[in-house]
């Protein structure tokens, strides 16, 4: 099968979209909490974060077109915190819930049955039932012209996980924790661990990292 960009643009929406979403294959899954200038928290369901450097510590996110009923980037924008939170086994189903486009002022964790968690001196809210907590704070958003979207740029302010979950040499181990992943915008998976190898070398075989 190829499909060119002229089939694709041919194809019913909802098939293309499924199909460009699911393509890159697992993504990482996050619930990004927020709160709005009424007090009331926010938390929406994500696969679009991704690693942009270690120092300073960034993370970046790609927030969907604005259709009017979407507070997470207007909270981000008018407070400047949000947080990432990992979703869970137990969870998948609360979080797939909170992709629904429930009302201003309706709270996704009431509604969608996860507990607000929050830290001294930062008002965006986690999820209790997280197992690996980050708080971010807002640097920068960069319009995305060619398809309305945003690039949101954080920087890692705090780091709530358990010890254990963290080795000796800084690896936070995901599968330890609980972590699931997502194809496309639907499709949950748990995760298996294949290996670990060393730091790639010219000419020198990777070891496995034990």
């Amino acid at each position: 099968m190829n499909i060119s960009t002229a089939a694709l643009a041919k194809m019913d929406q909802r098939y293309r979209a499924t199909l460009i979403n699911s393509l890159p294959g697992f993504k990482c899954l996050q619930l990004v909490g927020t709160m709005g200038k009424n007090g009331h928290s926010n938390l929406g369901i994500f696969n679009s974060i991704f690693h942009l450097g270690a120092s300073p510590a960034l993370l970046g996110m790609v927030s969907r077109p604005d259709s009017g009923d979407h507070d997470t980037l207007k909270n981000i924008e008018n407070s400047g915190f949000y947080t990432l939170n990992n979703v869970l086994v137990d969870y998948y189903e609360q979080a797939h819930q909170t992709s629904a486009r429930y009302t201003n002022g309706r709270s996704e964790f009431v509604e969608c049955g996860f507990t607000e968690f929050f830290m001294p001196e930062f008002e965006a809210p986690f999820v209790a039932e997280a197992t690996i907590k980050i708080a971010m704070e807002l640097k920068e958003i960069i319009p995305i012209s060619l398809n309305n979207t945003n690039l949101v740029i954080g920087e890692i302010k705090h780091i709530l996980v358990s010890e254990e979950l963290v080795g000796a040499d800084g690896y936070v181990d995901h599968e330890k924790a609980g972590t699931i992943t997502v194809v496309g915008l639907d499709s949950y998976f748990d995760t298996l661990p294949l290996a670990r190898l060393a730091y790639a070398k010219p000419d020198v075989v990777s070891k496995l990292i034990k």
